[in-house]
């Protein structure tokens, strides 16, 4: 690995072999990693909302998933990706605080649920996922190999 380009919250970025690109503490948020295995180029978008619809201040279209997606796709196919190819790994989407009745508390189902239906939309696969339970995740998305390697405090690197 030569880079690691880090991507933060509400934010998303693309990479290409042999370099990484990483976004930390996804809580309730959803890092989508995304991959074309043929040319090697993966893109990461870290989303905090699950409808852009549904806010009135929205420009920030990678805060959330059903404009993020998008965008990402956007990108890695101007950068040479093949849409067609393209394969989709997610994780995140916790329940960070326990909550009763509030909307807030299912936010992270709701973010995992949104980027599930949008890749189902652009007609791109879901291959893996690490989402939900209570813990915080930091991710990592290797370019050379397609590896998603997920970090959690006290828990054993997965890698999917």
């Amino acid at each position: 690995m030569s880079r690691m380009i880090k991507v933060g919250m509400a934010d998303l970025n693309i990479c290409k072999s042999p370099d990484a690109i990483t976004t930390l503490g996804l809580g309730s948020c959803i890092g989508i990693a995304l991959y074309d295995p043929v040319t090697k180029i993966g893109g990461l978008a870290h989303i905090m909302l699950p409808d852009s619809t549904q806010i009135r201040n929205n420009s920030n279209i990678a805060k959330f998933a059903d404009t993020g997606i998008t965008e990402l796709v956007h990108r890695m196919t101007r950068a040479g990706a093949n849409k067609g190819r393209m394969v989709a790994k997610i994780a995140g989407g916790a329940k960070m605080f326990e909550v009763t009745g509030g909307a807030i508390g299912s936010i992270g189902d709701k973010n995992a649920q949104a980027s599930k239906k949008k890749l189902r939309e652009l007609g791109i696969r879901l291959i893996g996922e690490d989402t939900g339970l209570n813990y915080g995740r930091t991710v990592e998305l290797h370019c050379d190999t397609g590896e998603y390697y997920i970090k959690s405090v006290g828990k054993p690197l997965k890698i999917i």
